[in-house]
Protein backbone atom coordinates (compact mmCIF):
# COMPACT_ATOMS: atom_id res chain seq x y z
CA UNK A 1 0.00 0.00 0.00
CA UNK A 2 1.11 3.49 -0.65
CA UNK A 3 -0.01 6.82 -0.02
CA UNK A 4 0.27 7.92 -3.78
CA UNK A 5 -1.99 10.18 -4.95
CA UNK A 6 -3.30 10.86 -8.90
CA UNK A 7 -2.50 13.69 -10.36
CA UNK A 8 -5.24 15.82 -11.36
CA UNK A 9 -5.89 15.85 -15.64
CA UNK A 10 -5.36 19.35 -17.35
CA UNK A 11 -9.20 20.65 -17.16
CA UNK A 12 -7.99 21.81 -13.92
CA UNK A 13 -5.14 23.54 -14.77
CA UNK A 14 -5.66 27.44 -15.23
CA UNK A 15 -8.99 27.46 -13.84
CA UNK A 16 -10.14 30.84 -11.84
CA UNK A 17 -10.55 29.67 -8.06
CA UNK A 18 -9.71 31.11 -4.67
CA UNK A 19 -9.39 28.97 -1.26
CA UNK A 20 -9.54 31.32 1.73
CA UNK A 21 -8.17 30.34 4.74
CA UNK A 22 -9.73 26.99 6.30
CA UNK A 23 -11.77 26.70 3.49
CA UNK A 24 -12.38 22.73 2.24
CA UNK A 25 -13.25 23.78 -1.08
CA UNK A 26 -12.03 25.64 -3.97
CA UNK A 27 -14.90 28.88 -4.60
CA UNK A 28 -14.90 28.96 -8.46
CA UNK A 29 -14.52 32.54 -10.46
CA UNK A 30 -15.80 31.76 -13.38
CA UNK A 31 -18.22 29.58 -15.49
CA UNK A 32 -15.95 27.12 -16.60
CA UNK A 33 -14.12 26.87 -13.08
CA UNK A 34 -17.68 26.34 -11.47
CA UNK A 35 -18.58 23.16 -13.95
CA UNK A 36 -15.04 21.82 -13.51
CA UNK A 37 -14.94 22.22 -9.73
CA UNK A 38 -18.41 21.39 -8.78
CA UNK A 39 -19.18 18.54 -12.02
CA UNK A 40 -22.25 19.97 -12.97
CA UNK A 41 -23.72 21.26 -16.19
CA UNK A 42 -24.58 24.58 -15.56
CA UNK A 43 -22.83 27.24 -13.71
CA UNK A 44 -24.45 29.31 -10.91
CA UNK A 45 -23.98 33.19 -11.94
CA UNK A 46 -24.86 34.12 -8.44
CA UNK A 47 -22.52 32.04 -6.48
CA UNK A 48 -19.97 33.02 -8.61
CA UNK A 49 -20.71 37.11 -8.26
CA UNK A 50 -20.62 36.34 -4.34
CA UNK A 51 -17.08 34.51 -4.41
CA UNK A 52 -15.69 37.11 -7.20
CA UNK A 53 -16.71 39.89 -5.01
CA UNK A 54 -15.42 38.22 -1.50
CA UNK A 55 -11.77 37.80 -3.61
CA UNK A 56 -12.37 41.67 -4.43
CA UNK A 57 -13.13 42.72 -0.45
CA UNK A 58 -9.93 40.33 0.23
CA UNK A 59 -7.88 42.27 -1.52
CA UNK A 60 -9.33 45.58 -0.40
CA UNK A 61 -8.57 44.71 2.61
CA UNK A 62 -5.15 43.32 1.64
CA UNK A 63 -4.08 46.70 -0.41
CA UNK A 64 -5.20 49.01 3.40
CA UNK A 65 -2.07 46.89 5.27
CA UNK A 66 0.86 49.09 6.01
CA UNK A 67 3.86 46.87 4.82
CA UNK A 68 2.64 45.61 1.31
CA UNK A 69 5.22 43.67 -0.90
CA UNK A 70 4.15 41.34 -4.10
CA UNK A 71 6.69 38.75 -4.96
CA UNK A 72 6.87 37.62 -8.76
CA UNK A 73 8.43 34.08 -9.89
CA UNK A 74 8.73 33.52 -13.48
CA UNK A 75 5.39 32.42 -13.94
CA UNK A 76 4.69 36.00 -14.03
CA UNK A 77 6.74 36.56 -17.20
CA UNK A 78 5.27 33.42 -19.31
CA UNK A 79 1.77 33.06 -21.58
CA UNK A 80 1.11 36.56 -23.53
CA UNK A 81 4.54 38.72 -21.81
CA UNK A 82 6.54 36.35 -23.56
CA UNK A 83 9.41 35.06 -21.30
CA UNK A 84 11.51 31.78 -21.39
CA UNK A 85 10.08 28.49 -19.49
CA UNK A 86 12.87 26.33 -18.19
CA UNK A 87 11.37 23.46 -20.36
CA UNK A 88 12.25 26.29 -23.64
CA UNK A 89 15.18 26.97 -21.91
CA UNK A 90 16.41 23.22 -21.95
CA UNK A 91 15.18 22.91 -25.62
CA UNK A 92 16.81 26.29 -27.12
CA UNK A 93 20.28 25.28 -25.23
CA UNK A 94 20.19 21.44 -25.59
CA UNK A 95 18.14 20.79 -28.58
CA UNK A 96 18.99 23.04 -31.13
CA UNK A 97 18.79 21.06 -34.25
CA UNK A 98 15.41 19.39 -33.02
CA UNK A 99 13.17 19.25 -30.50
CA UNK A 100 13.05 17.00 -27.66
CA UNK A 101 16.62 15.68 -29.60
CA UNK A 102 20.05 16.02 -27.86
CA UNK A 103 22.35 17.82 -30.22
CA UNK A 104 25.75 15.35 -30.48
CA UNK A 105 27.61 18.17 -28.69
CA UNK A 106 25.05 18.29 -25.91
CA UNK A 107 24.38 15.11 -25.25
CA UNK A 108 28.23 14.60 -25.07
CA UNK A 109 28.85 16.57 -22.07
CA UNK A 110 25.51 15.91 -20.66
CA UNK A 111 27.42 11.89 -20.73
CA UNK A 112 30.49 13.19 -19.71
CA UNK A 113 29.15 15.28 -16.67
CA UNK A 114 26.38 12.17 -15.86
CA UNK A 115 23.44 14.01 -15.86
CA UNK A 116 20.93 10.77 -17.63
CA UNK A 117 17.87 12.33 -17.19
CA UNK A 118 16.06 12.02 -20.21
CA UNK A 119 12.24 11.67 -19.39
CA UNK A 120 11.56 15.05 -17.54
CA UNK A 121 15.13 16.88 -18.46
CA UNK A 122 15.80 20.24 -16.42
CA UNK A 123 18.42 22.81 -17.26
CA UNK A 124 18.82 23.96 -13.65
CA UNK A 125 19.67 20.51 -13.00
CA UNK A 126 21.63 19.72 -15.74
CA UNK A 127 24.18 23.35 -14.61
CA UNK A 128 24.08 22.11 -11.09
CA UNK A 129 25.67 18.70 -12.06
CA UNK A 130 27.73 19.98 -14.95
CA UNK A 131 29.25 22.68 -11.67
CA UNK A 132 29.48 19.50 -9.70
CA UNK A 133 31.57 18.35 -12.07
CA UNK A 134 33.59 21.48 -12.68
CA UNK A 135 34.55 21.32 -9.20
CA UNK A 136 36.39 18.40 -9.14
CA UNK A 137 37.41 18.10 -13.00
CA UNK A 138 39.44 20.40 -15.31
CA UNK A 139 37.90 20.24 -18.45
CA UNK A 140 37.89 22.84 -20.93
CA UNK A 141 34.98 21.42 -23.04
CA UNK A 142 32.12 21.28 -20.24
CA UNK A 143 33.39 24.79 -19.27
CA UNK A 144 32.89 26.09 -22.42
CA UNK A 145 29.67 24.60 -23.14
CA UNK A 146 28.70 25.75 -19.74
CA UNK A 147 29.32 29.47 -20.68
CA UNK A 148 27.43 29.42 -23.94
CA UNK A 149 24.56 28.18 -22.11
CA UNK A 150 24.65 30.96 -19.51
CA UNK A 151 25.12 33.55 -22.38
CA UNK A 152 21.65 31.55 -24.36
CA UNK A 153 19.81 32.35 -20.88
CA UNK A 154 21.02 35.50 -20.57
CA UNK A 155 19.65 36.39 -24.29
CA UNK A 156 16.69 34.94 -23.96
CA UNK A 157 15.87 36.58 -20.95
CA UNK A 158 16.05 40.30 -22.62
CA UNK A 159 15.28 39.49 -26.38
CA UNK A 160 11.64 38.85 -26.03
CA UNK A 161 11.27 42.26 -24.66
CA UNK A 162 12.11 43.63 -27.70
CA UNK A 163 9.61 41.62 -29.10
CA UNK A 164 5.80 42.85 -30.46
CA UNK A 165 4.38 40.54 -29.48
CA UNK A 166 5.37 40.52 -25.55
CA UNK A 167 2.37 41.71 -22.89
CA UNK A 168 3.21 43.50 -20.12
CA UNK A 169 -0.26 44.88 -19.95
CA UNK A 170 -0.87 42.85 -16.26
CA UNK A 171 2.58 44.13 -15.31
CA UNK A 172 1.34 48.25 -15.65
CA UNK A 173 -1.91 47.24 -14.01
CA UNK A 174 -0.47 45.20 -11.16
CA UNK A 175 2.22 48.57 -10.21
CA UNK A 176 -1.13 50.83 -11.21
CA UNK A 177 -3.11 49.25 -8.48
CA UNK A 178 -0.72 48.63 -5.82
CA UNK A 179 0.98 51.35 -6.11
CA UNK A 180 -2.09 54.02 -5.34
CA UNK A 181 -1.67 53.78 -1.21
CA UNK A 182 -1.51 56.48 1.07
CA UNK A 183 2.05 58.09 0.72
CA UNK A 184 2.57 57.91 4.66
CA UNK A 185 2.39 54.42 4.14
CA UNK A 186 5.88 52.44 3.52
CA UNK A 187 6.30 52.00 0.31
CA UNK A 188 5.14 49.46 -2.49
CA UNK A 189 7.69 46.47 -2.20
CA UNK A 190 8.20 44.45 -5.04
CA UNK A 191 10.95 40.72 -4.88
CA UNK A 192 10.99 38.86 -8.25
CA UNK A 193 13.58 36.20 -9.00
CA UNK A 194 13.34 37.06 -12.53
CA UNK A 195 15.92 38.66 -14.50
CA UNK A 196 14.20 40.67 -17.50
CA UNK A 197 13.09 44.29 -17.58
CA UNK A 198 9.08 43.79 -16.85
CA UNK A 199 8.70 45.53 -13.87
CA UNK A 200 11.08 48.41 -15.12
CA UNK A 201 9.10 49.22 -18.56
CA UNK A 202 5.95 48.75 -16.92
CA UNK A 203 6.67 51.43 -14.55
CA UNK A 204 8.39 53.90 -17.38
CA UNK A 205 5.31 53.16 -19.29
CA UNK A 206 3.60 54.63 -16.31
CA UNK A 207 5.92 57.57 -15.49
CA UNK A 208 6.28 55.78 -11.82
CA UNK A 209 10.02 55.88 -10.79
CA UNK A 210 11.50 52.61 -9.57
CA UNK A 211 14.10 52.36 -6.76
CA UNK A 212 16.18 49.67 -7.30
CA UNK A 213 19.53 50.10 -5.15
CA UNK A 214 21.18 51.94 -7.99
CA UNK A 215 22.41 55.18 -7.67
CA UNK A 216 21.04 58.39 -9.17
CA UNK A 217 24.39 59.54 -10.86
CA UNK A 218 25.06 59.09 -14.60
CA UNK A 219 26.71 55.54 -14.40
CA UNK A 220 24.52 54.33 -11.93
CA UNK A 221 26.35 52.17 -9.07
CA UNK A 222 24.56 49.49 -6.91
CA UNK A 223 24.55 50.16 -3.11
CA UNK A 224 21.50 49.18 -0.81
CA UNK A 225 21.69 52.39 0.97
CA UNK A 226 19.58 53.85 -2.07
CA UNK A 227 16.43 52.31 -0.76
CA UNK A 228 16.40 54.47 2.32
CA UNK A 229 16.22 57.33 -0.01
CA UNK A 230 12.84 58.54 -1.25
CA UNK A 231 11.45 61.40 -3.12
CA UNK A 232 9.66 64.35 -2.18
CA UNK A 233 7.65 67.64 -3.47
CA UNK A 234 8.79 70.15 -2.22
CA UNK A 235 7.00 73.24 -1.56
CA UNK A 236 7.69 77.20 -0.24
CA UNK A 237 6.48 76.45 2.81
CA UNK A 238 6.23 72.85 3.13
CA UNK A 239 6.72 69.73 1.56
CA UNK A 240 5.29 65.79 0.79
CA UNK A 241 6.23 62.69 -0.39
CA UNK A 242 5.81 62.15 -4.21
CA UNK A 243 3.17 59.56 -5.18
CA UNK A 244 3.88 56.56 -7.27
CA UNK A 245 6.89 55.70 -6.35
CA UNK A 246 8.15 51.93 -5.63
CA UNK A 247 11.18 49.62 -4.68
CA UNK A 248 12.30 46.86 -6.93
CA UNK A 249 14.77 44.12 -5.26
CA UNK A 250 15.45 41.66 -8.28
CA UNK A 251 16.67 38.95 -6.19
CA UNK A 252 18.71 36.67 -8.76
CA UNK A 253 20.22 39.75 -10.18
CA UNK A 254 19.02 41.15 -13.70
CA UNK A 255 19.55 41.39 -17.71
CA UNK A 256 20.81 44.96 -17.03
CA UNK A 257 23.42 44.29 -14.35
CA UNK A 258 27.23 44.24 -15.04
CA UNK A 259 29.69 43.24 -12.08
CA UNK A 260 32.90 45.14 -12.63
CA UNK A 261 35.10 43.94 -9.58
CA UNK A 262 33.56 44.73 -7.12
CA UNK A 263 30.89 47.01 -8.29
CA UNK A 264 27.83 46.32 -9.53
CA UNK A 265 26.85 49.05 -12.86
CA UNK A 266 23.75 49.09 -14.48
CA UNK A 267 24.29 48.42 -18.24
CA UNK A 268 22.64 48.38 -21.17
CA UNK A 269 24.03 45.04 -22.47
CA UNK A 270 26.55 42.84 -19.79
CA UNK A 271 28.07 40.42 -21.23
CA UNK A 272 27.63 36.36 -20.17
CA UNK A 273 30.95 36.86 -18.08
CA UNK A 274 29.80 39.93 -16.34
CA UNK A 275 26.59 39.85 -15.63
CA UNK A 276 25.25 39.59 -12.40
CA UNK A 277 23.35 36.97 -12.18
CA UNK A 278 22.43 33.64 -10.37
CA UNK A 279 22.10 31.24 -12.85
CA UNK A 280 19.82 28.68 -12.39
CA UNK A 281 21.41 25.64 -10.64
CA UNK A 282 21.43 24.19 -7.40
CA UNK A 283 24.61 26.11 -6.43
CA UNK A 284 22.20 29.68 -6.12
CA UNK A 285 21.82 28.97 -2.63
CA UNK A 286 25.48 29.75 -2.23
CA UNK A 287 25.50 32.68 -4.70
CA UNK A 288 22.45 34.18 -2.68
CA UNK A 289 24.94 34.94 0.13
CA UNK A 290 27.52 37.02 -2.25
CA UNK A 291 26.75 41.19 -3.06
CA UNK A 292 24.44 42.45 -3.92
CA UNK A 293 22.29 39.59 -3.63
CA UNK A 294 23.34 39.22 -0.35
CA UNK A 295 22.07 42.79 0.57
CA UNK A 296 18.18 42.02 -1.54
CA UNK A 297 18.19 38.66 0.23
CA UNK A 298 18.58 40.60 3.63
CA UNK A 299 15.75 42.82 2.63
CA UNK A 300 13.65 40.50 2.05
CA UNK A 301 14.02 38.70 5.30
CA UNK A 302 13.55 42.03 6.66
CA UNK A 303 10.50 42.38 5.11
CA UNK A 304 8.94 39.18 6.55
CA UNK A 305 9.72 39.85 9.94
CA UNK A 306 8.30 43.50 9.78
CA UNK A 307 4.55 43.88 11.81
CA UNK A 308 1.27 44.41 10.07
CA UNK A 309 2.69 42.69 6.90
CA UNK A 310 0.85 41.45 3.26
CA UNK A 311 3.02 39.45 0.95
CA UNK A 312 0.72 38.32 -2.72
CA UNK A 313 3.00 35.64 -4.12
CA UNK A 314 2.37 34.86 -7.71
CA UNK A 315 4.41 32.42 -10.48
CA UNK A 316 6.36 30.95 -7.69
CA UNK A 317 6.83 27.32 -7.40
CA UNK A 318 8.70 27.04 -4.16
CA UNK A 319 11.57 25.43 -5.31
CA UNK A 320 13.63 27.75 -4.27
CA UNK A 321 14.71 26.55 -0.48
CA UNK A 322 16.63 30.34 0.31
CA UNK A 323 13.30 31.86 -0.58
CA UNK A 324 10.63 29.12 0.26
CA UNK A 325 11.83 28.38 3.71
CA UNK A 326 11.78 31.86 4.96
CA UNK A 327 8.23 32.49 3.90
CA UNK A 328 7.34 29.44 5.38
CA UNK A 329 8.63 30.17 9.17
CA UNK A 330 7.53 33.78 8.95
CA UNK A 331 4.59 33.03 8.37
CA UNK A 332 4.64 31.14 11.42
CA UNK A 333 7.02 33.82 13.70
CA UNK A 334 4.97 36.94 12.66
CA UNK A 335 1.02 36.42 13.35
CA UNK A 336 0.41 39.77 11.58
CA UNK A 337 1.81 38.45 8.40
CA UNK A 338 -1.25 37.43 5.36
CA UNK A 339 0.34 35.32 2.67
CA UNK A 340 -1.95 35.35 -0.79
CA UNK A 341 -0.07 32.69 -2.86
CA UNK A 342 -1.45 32.69 -6.76
CA UNK A 343 -0.13 30.46 -9.60
CA UNK A 344 -1.53 29.14 -12.65
CA UNK A 345 -1.34 25.32 -11.34
CA UNK A 346 -2.75 26.25 -7.74
CA UNK A 347 -5.57 23.91 -7.86
CA UNK A 348 -2.93 20.53 -8.78
CA UNK A 349 -0.27 21.93 -6.43
CA UNK A 350 -2.55 21.48 -3.37
CA UNK A 351 -3.72 18.33 -4.63
CA UNK A 352 -0.21 17.35 -5.19
CA UNK A 353 1.13 18.21 -1.83
CA UNK A 354 4.82 17.36 -3.38
CA UNK A 355 4.10 14.94 -6.27
CA UNK A 356 4.26 15.22 -9.67
CA UNK A 357 6.83 18.35 -9.45
CA UNK A 358 4.82 20.24 -7.20
CA UNK A 359 6.67 21.78 -4.27
CA UNK A 360 6.03 19.98 -0.89
CA UNK A 361 5.64 23.79 0.32
CA UNK A 362 2.53 24.29 -1.02
CA UNK A 363 1.11 20.80 1.28
CA UNK A 364 2.80 22.92 4.05
CA UNK A 365 0.84 25.91 3.55
CA UNK A 366 -2.16 24.39 3.11
CA UNK A 367 -2.26 23.17 6.37
CA UNK A 368 -1.44 25.96 8.13
CA UNK A 369 -4.39 27.92 6.18
CA UNK A 370 -6.44 24.94 8.32
CA UNK A 371 -5.49 25.30 11.39
CA UNK A 372 -6.43 29.40 10.79
CA UNK A 373 -3.24 31.34 9.71
CA UNK A 374 -3.79 34.18 7.40
CA UNK A 375 -2.84 32.13 4.29
CA UNK A 376 -5.44 32.77 1.21
CA UNK A 377 -4.84 30.78 -2.26
CA UNK A 378 -5.82 31.75 -5.78
CA UNK A 379 -5.80 29.81 -8.88
CA UNK A 380 -5.07 31.86 -11.65
CA UNK A 381 -2.79 33.14 -14.20
CA UNK A 382 -0.62 36.36 -13.01
CA UNK A 383 -2.66 38.30 -15.61
CA UNK A 384 -6.00 36.99 -14.11
CA UNK A 385 -4.97 37.44 -10.79
CA UNK A 386 -4.33 40.93 -11.13
CA UNK A 387 -7.79 41.62 -13.05
CA UNK A 388 -9.04 40.18 -9.66
CA UNK A 389 -7.76 43.49 -7.87
CA UNK A 390 -9.93 46.04 -7.31
CA UNK A 391 -8.03 49.45 -7.66
CA UNK A 392 -7.34 50.97 -4.45
CA UNK A 393 -8.97 54.50 -3.57
CA UNK A 394 -10.19 56.25 -0.14
CA UNK A 395 -13.86 55.51 -0.04
CA UNK A 396 -16.24 58.14 0.83
CA UNK A 397 -17.93 58.21 4.26
CA UNK A 398 -21.26 57.32 1.89
CA UNK A 399 -19.64 54.99 0.23
CA UNK A 400 -18.52 52.87 3.55
CA UNK A 401 -22.01 52.93 4.71
CA UNK A 402 -22.80 51.21 1.73
CA UNK A 403 -20.25 48.17 1.50
CA UNK A 404 -20.95 47.82 5.40
CA UNK A 405 -24.47 47.49 4.79
CA UNK A 406 -23.79 45.05 1.36
CA UNK A 407 -21.53 43.21 3.78
CA UNK A 408 -23.70 42.79 6.70
CA UNK A 409 -26.63 41.74 3.37
CA UNK A 410 -24.28 39.06 2.11
CA UNK A 411 -23.68 37.60 5.49
CA UNK A 412 -27.38 37.29 6.44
Amino acid sequence: MTDEVAPLDDNFKGQQAYLPPGAIEWLPLTEEAFTVLKAVDEADDVQIRANKSALSDMFASALQIPNLGFFAGSGTSLGAVGGPSMWELWQRAMCPEEPNRLSERAANIADTVRYLERINPNIEHFLSQCDAYLAFNSDDGVSAFVNEVKALILHACSEFMNSNTSDISAYRNLLQKLARRRVRDPRLKVFTTNYDMCFETAASDLGMVTIDGFSYTRKRRFDGKHFTYDIVRREADSHEFTEGIYHLLKLHGSVSWSREGTEIYEHAAPSPENACLIYPAKGKYQQAFLQPHLELLSRFLEFLRQPNSCLIIAGFGFNDDHLSEPIYSAIQSNPSLKLILCDFHGIPHLHNRGRHGSSAYWGKFHDLAMEGFDIHFISASFADMVSHIPHLRTASPAEQLANAVRRIKGGA
